[in-house]
């Protein structure tokens, strides 16, 4: 099992990556949620154990983006705050499970394996299909027609953000959150330029088209008959 840790403590990342590795788990460590974004939007993991206060984007945040481009992964927020609307508020905002610090790292590994029970039994199920269009979110996985379509991580944030808003109309805002961050400013053309990328791979070979344009509005996938 591939577990990606966030934690900017450098002795705090360390003891959770030996930790883990003891308990038979792979592990990466980033130290920011931006480079965190980055690793996911590269490599599929079973499982994310975030602090919550990081510097710039902090962990909620993080979450936050990673749902909102459709990423299922089960997380597990590391946090000092202790405060029943802390918990309430990280569990809201996507996470699946929060521990307090200081924590034991034996409960860290109980709670990683109570989550990975409980996603392999509903998460590596999950499969979107549209028209010719199947979207696999656990292997990270578009096809058309049988066949898989190969995106960049940029790609498929976008895809996946269609998808997960499917048949609603997903504004230029939105796609520059999932795509590029929430602290990121994009200027120009660049949210036009990735749809046409995008459309240039998942639309334009086959006969049956999904994505549209609503100019001043937004994008949005759906089936033609929708």
């Amino acid at each position: 099992m591939n577990i990606l840790v966030v934690e900017d403590e450098l002795k705090t990342a360390r003891h959770l990556d030996r930790g883990l590795r003891a308990a038979g788990f792979e592990v990466q460590t980033c130290a920011s949620a931006e480079q965190g974004l980055l690793t996911c939007a590269a490599h599929r993991f079973d499982a994310l154990v975030l602090d919550v206060m990081l510097p710039g984007m902090n962990g909620l945040a993080l979450v936050h983006q990673l749902r909102s481009s459709g990423v299922a992964t089960p997380v597990l927020f590391l946090s000092a705050k202790d405060a029943t609307e802390d918990r309430i508020k990280g569990l809201n905002e996507g996470g699946d499970d929060y521990l307090v610090k200081p924590y034991s790292l034996p409960e860290v590994v109980a709670r990683l394996r109570a989550l990975l029970r409980r996603g392999g039994q509903t998460g590596n199920a999950q499969r979107v299909e549209v028209a010719d269009l199947v979207w696999e979110p656990g292997s990270r996985r578009i096809s058309r027609m049988g066949k898989h379509v190969d995106l960049t991580p940029k790609e498929y944030a976008l895809a996946s953000l269609l998808l997960n808003h499917l048949g609603e109309v997903v504004s230029r805002n939105q796609i520059i959150q999932a795509v590029w961050g929430l602290r990121t400013t994009v200027e120009g053309n660049s949210v036009d330029v990735q749809v046409l990328r995008l459309r240039k791979k998942l639309d334009d070979p086959f006969e049956t088209k999904l994505i549209r344009t609503l100019r001043g509005v937004g994008i949005v996938l759906e089936a033609p008959d929708a």
